[in-house]
């Protein structure tokens, strides 16, 4: 039976074979989104689920192998599933990894769309093959999305080219299943040999290949974590690496090793390495970077972090809740459908969420705006109100604020506004300036209370513990009410921790906290706050390598380092 022919009952049953990449979720391709997006049942290693399960659909399950088996695999019906398989984990004694087959298959029969996402590329992994023959043996249609294969992904991490204008030759070796004549082939060749293989066993592959013929002075890359912010490369011969390891400390414990990626040959680009390494040489990669603020405010600044290598680790310092009085949004909704107002002024994300609501419970939607001037105080905002179908009509030309908007704000004029009423919705702490503002421009202004702001919950124990002890690399305060609620909840934050304020103001408010400011913005703006922190990051890469020092985190401080004392 070919795998295109379908017995009964297998109609909508379909298997996706998926390579997830060696570890950046930003290698995933279009067609592996697309596949995610519309799977009824993930089966994936756990290394590949931190990949692959943002894509997953909402209200995705998780399960263990180990799972009750009178429930079942996938429990329930008509909501989306997630069958973790964990490599480390048995059931009835065959290791888990072998089990995915039988996995795969019950939900294929029962009608699910499957989704088997593997590490790396499907084509080169170990189970999929026999997968995918299951498949087609029981006529279960399935399809194979190509992922970026570890072995090639990786060393482009690196900045290690695998060929140059010469076009080398590319042997690929997994040294845990190489035979000797394996070895005895590479080592005879003068191409360039990627070995995959573990930690522990870098210095043995080594040996091996010495033995089929390399000299020990060939030069030798081993890469650890690749693709991920945790990737590390050393370059060293097939003759020193063992040393460079062990100078390292780079050796695993005897339980067992970390898989890396190790690139030998002459052409391999490794004497090269220092000027084509460009992931890791990024200006804050690696660094654990803590954004205190709301996780939606977070999501833009937490992506340009990432862009430079940081690790965003969000936490919530305020929460938003509803207005006490309810009243008085009800009124001024009202009012902006039947013509009380020129114009609306969001001053906020967080505003334009709340009038959205507010519209929704009415029924309203975007077209309740027309006839209707809209601004908004900044780019972020304007972004909120283009998602929600509104187009503002004013955004400042210059600094992104109150004092920006007012900048660019038009007097009222009785010739030309027939209406000199402005509808200001906004949160329960915030400052008078615009309201000040627009009055002195002659306009009214209905100042109402659309969200209030708490201070949000203590975060876990262990980033509590992360922030008072100097596990993180930097902190960014966005405003003053961050450093108040972020040292309310969880602590200050350790003297080894880089300290980046939003502007003066805030600055002087975690000086006022006993905290040492090291970055501020040159002008008031997240994205200008993050650029200034990735500068900072470059210049201090820069000067340890002046000095011939090593290239350290701010996190990897010296044992015995204390936390400052308070001043106040």
């Amino acid at each position: 039976m070919s795998p295109t022919t379908l017995p009964a009952g297998l109609e909508h049953g379909h298997v996706t074979f998926l390579g997830a990449g060696p570890g950046d979720p930003g290698l995933l391709t279009l067609r592996a989104v697309e596949a995610l997006a519309n799977a009824d049942v993930l089966v994936g290693e756990h290394e590949v689920l931190d990949v692959v399960r943002t894509h997953a659909r909402a209200g995705v399950a998780e399960l263990n192998t180990d799972t009750d088996p009178s429930t079942g695999p996938y429990p329930g019906t008509g909501t989306p599933q997630l069958t973790v398989v964990d490599g480390e984990s048995t059931a009835a004694g065959v290791p888990a990894l072998r089990d995915a087959a039988h996995l795969v298959m019950e939900a294929a029969r029962g009608g699910k769309r499957v989704v088997r996402a593997v590490s790396g590329d499907p084509g080169l992994d170990a189970y999929a093959a026999g997968e995918m023959l299951a498949c087609a043996a029981e006529g279960v249609p399935f399809e194979v999305v190509p992922g970026v294969a570890t072995a090639v992904g990786v060393p482009a991490y690196a900045g290690v080219p695998l060929r140059d204008a010469q076009g080398a030759d590319v042997r690929f070796v997994d040294a845990r299943t190489a035979s000797d004549r394996c070895w005895t082939e590479v080592g005879a060749s003068d191409g360039t040999v990627v070995v995959s293989t573990t930690l522990d066993s870098v210095a043995a592959a080594a040996g091996e290949l010495v033995a089929a013929g390399r000299k020990p002075d060939t030069p030798m890359t081993v890469t650890v974590a690749g693709t991920t912010t945790r990737q590390r490369t050393w370059a060293a011969t097939l003759g020193s690496i063992a040393q460079t390891l062990k100078q390292a400390k780079a050796l695993p414990s005897p339980e067992g090793g970390r898989a890396v990626i190790a690139v030998v040959g002459e052409r391999s680009a490794a004497a090269q390495r220092d000027q084509l390494s460009w992931f890791e040489n990024k200006p804050l990669f690696g660094w654990r970077v803590l954004v205190p603020r709301t996780k939606e405010q977070a999501v833009s600044l937490s992506d340009q972090l990432r862009s430079y290598g940081a690790v965003p680790h969000e936490v919530p310092t305020i929460a938003v809740e509803p207005p006490r009085t309810p009243q008085q949004m009800e009124r001024a909704v009202k009012g902006l459908v039947t013509g009380r107002y020129e114009w609306i002024a969001f001053t906020s994300v967080n505003a334009v969420r709340a009038v959205r609501e507010k519209f929704e419970e009415y029924g309203l939607d975007a077209r309740a705006f027309a006839g209707i001037k809209v601004a908004a105080v900044g780019e972020q905002t304007a972004k909120a109100l283009v998602a929600f179908g509104v187009k503002p009509d004013l955004v400042p030309s210059g600094e992104q604020s109150a004092a920006g908007l007012l900048e660019d704000w038009p007097p009222y004029d009785p010739v030309f506004d027939p209406i000199d009423r402005v509808f200001l919705p906004r949160a329960d702490i915030a400052t008078e300036t615009l309201v000040a503002g627009l009055i002195e421009l002659g306009w009214e202004v209905d100042d109402v209370t659309a969200y209030r702001t708490v201070r949000a919950s203590p975060p876990p124990a262990d980033t509590r513990e992360a922030i008072k002890g100097g596990g993180f690399d930097a902190v960014l305060f966005t405003s003053s009410s961050t450093v108040r609620n972020l040292v309310g909840i969880a602590g200050k934050p350790h003297n080894v921790t880089v300290i980046a304020c939003i502007g003066p103001a805030t600055a002087k408010t975690a000086e006022e906290h006993g905290l040492r400011v090291d970055v501020m913005a040159p002008e008031p703006s997240v994205h200008k706050l993050a650029e200034a922190l990735a500068d900072f990051g470059l210049k201090r890469r820069a000067a340890a390598l002046a000095a011939g020092d090593p290239v350290t985190r701010p996190s990897e401080r010296r044992p015995g380092a204390r936390r400052r004392r308070s001043t106040t």
